[in-house]
């Protein structure tokens, strides 16, 4: 899974030409730890369909405040621009394909 930053967000997600799934994430929070797996395998399963990416909330706090993330994990789907959907809190992979089935 690829990581974004303050620097390249603008150009990584927001340019983008497809959906781009954002976890806002930190290596101090056990459940964003728990959602490594999981988010390797929707990255996997939803690839040429979304992009997966993770950025890190402590290292990068202007997209954070930018877009309110005030917990983490927080999981934010970005199409043509903007936000779209924002998930909360550590889900299974069958739970997180369900909610994405109809982000195109």
């Amino acid at each position: 899974m690829d990581e974004v930053t303050d620097a390249t967000f603008d150009d990584e997600v927001l340019g983008a030409d497809r959906p781009v799934l954002v976890e806002f994430t930190s290596d101090h929070c056990p459940p964003c730890r728990q959602m490594v797996p999981v988010l390797d395998a929707v990255a996997a399963e939803t690839a040429g369909r979304i992009r997966v990416v993770r950025l890190d909330v402590g290292a990068n706090p202007g997209t954070t405040r930018a877009y309110r993330v005030m917990g983490t994990p927080t999981m934010l789907v970005f199409r043509d621009g903007a936000p779209v959907m924002t998930m909360v809190g550590a889900r299974s992979r069958r739970r997180l394909l369900q909610e994405l089935e109809d982000v195109r």
